[in-house]
């Protein structure tokens, strides 16, 4: 009596839980381009200038700081990864103005503060970029999020702004004073202030004739930092809504036709058994989701593909268990001994199976990039999982009911008397 309430006790909770927050869950989950709309470019890192090499820590810098100008225009969640040693790839989902984020991330994106030292005297052909020559700072030199707009004491906009490295600012301004420090967004001038005081404190104020409007874009545009290394376009995809849209609810719907026909075919194939399989599946996909919101993952096309892949091996693990069981049975074994034998030789077939993919999985994830990777975490995530409904989960509540003694004939697990042998 005590298992069997144990037994429903279990299962009651576990479809409680699973009942009440499986809304909140699915309606959580963060899709991705694929299946939500948006598009994904690929960025080429080259130094800024020659002679220069392409770091790590540069590849990085530039990456958080493509990041942060994909966030100030409010779109939905961006994803930035770096690939290789020179590479970084955008993907931004949900987006409902393209033309416009597409513009605006291809914008020159290096911010410079350059003086005319050391530059040729200027000609009448000269252009900004000649006069001021030298590169003094880059806009990753400044405290992020730093720079503001105030208002001096005619009412005119002016732009606060700190400096990360106080000691190296003092003394360019200490160099350069009376002279001007122009501001430049790649190769265009936005704006020429001069140096009227040697500023020690980190702190500095930008005036000039700005309206509030240019105040604010200039503000902005130093916020967003400059991205240390040159980005060049390699490759780039888009996804409307629409077709994303219909990828995701042809994905459902075969996922549910799919689903329905594995729990009919593990039912009608082991009876009880059978139920209990299909419900350690049943928790084994709402534990995968329950991951994916509380990890952040994103879903995209690939991992669903991975999903269902491992779906196919817990159904695989249930198979292996359920037929161990029933040969044991054929051999003439009683029912308990028949489970705890089908049990143990069972689970180090289907751990095997389950660390060797887990392997092929980490050497694509650490190996592989983009899609690869996504494929590859939730083939490992899906596993794990699967390790721990399809072959505990079930097992102990198999255990339960036979230990009950409500699992006591053959018949019960899809055995015909005819077909086992006497000992």
């Amino acid at each position: 009596m005590k298992r069997i309430t144990t037994f429903i006790i279990v299962v009651l909770v576990a479809i409680g839980v699973m009942a009440w927050s499986s809304p909140s869950l699915l309606n959580n989950v963060r899709l991705g381009l694929d299946l939500k709309g948006g598009f994904e470019i690929l960025y080429e890192a080259q130094p800024l200038e020659k002679g220069q090499s392409v770091t790590r820590q540069s590849l990085i810098r530039t990456a958080e700081s493509l990041e942060k100008r994909a966030n100030a225009l409010g779109t939905s969640e961006p994803e930035v990864t770096t690939e290789g040693t020179n590479r970084i790839r955008l993907k931004i989902a949900g987006v409902t103005n393209e033309t416009e984020v597409r513009k605006k991330m291809k914008e020159p994106a290096s911010l410079t503060f350059r003086s005319a030292d050391g530059c040729k005297a200027p000609t009448e052909k000269s252009t900004a970029k000649d006069v001021y020559c030298k590169i003094e700072m880059v806009g990753s030199d400044f405290v992020e999020n730093g720079a503001s707009v105030s208002y001096d004491s005619l009412n005119q906009p002016q732009i606060n702004i700190k400096v990360k490295d106080k000691k190296e600012f003092a003394a360019l301004t200490k160099r350069l004073l009376n002279k001007n420090l122009a501001i430049f967004l790649d190769e265009t001038m936005l704006s020429a202030p001069e140096v009227r005081g040697e500023l020690t404190d980190g702190n500095a104020s930008i005036t000039g004739n700005y309206t509030k409007v240019e105040a604010n874009q200039l503000r902005d545009t130093i916020n967003l930092g400059a991205l240390p290394l040159k980005l060049t376009e390699k490759y780039s995809q888009s996804v409307g809504a629409t077709l994303g849209k219909q990828s995701l609810e042809k994905t459902i719907e075969a996922g549910i036709i799919a689903s329905i026909v594995i729990l009919i075919f593990m039912i009608g194939m082991y009876r009880l058994p059978g139920v209990i399989a299909s419900f350690g599946l049943i928790a084994h996909t709402w534990l995968l989701i329950l991951v994916f919101v509380w990890a952040d993952f994103t879903l995209t096309l690939p991992g669903i593909a991975a999903f269902i892949l491992g779906i196919g091996m817990a159904v695989d693990a249930n198979i292996i268990t359920n037929e161990r069981i029933r040969e044991e049975m054929r051999n003439g074994r009683s029912v308990l001994s028949s489970v705890k034998a089908g049990n143990k030789s069972s689970m180090r077939t289907i751990l095997d199976s389950n660390i060797t993919t887990i392997i092929v999985g980490g050497v694509m994830f650490a190996f592989g990039t983009g899609s690869v990777k996504g494929f590859a975490l939730v083939l490992i995530v899906e596993i794990v999982l699967s390790i721990l409904t399809n072959v505990y989960f079930t097992h102990f509540l198999l255990n339960l009911l036979v230990k009950a003694g409500l699992l006591k004939k053959p018949k019960q697990f899809g055995v015909k008397e005819s077909e086992i042998n006497a000992l």
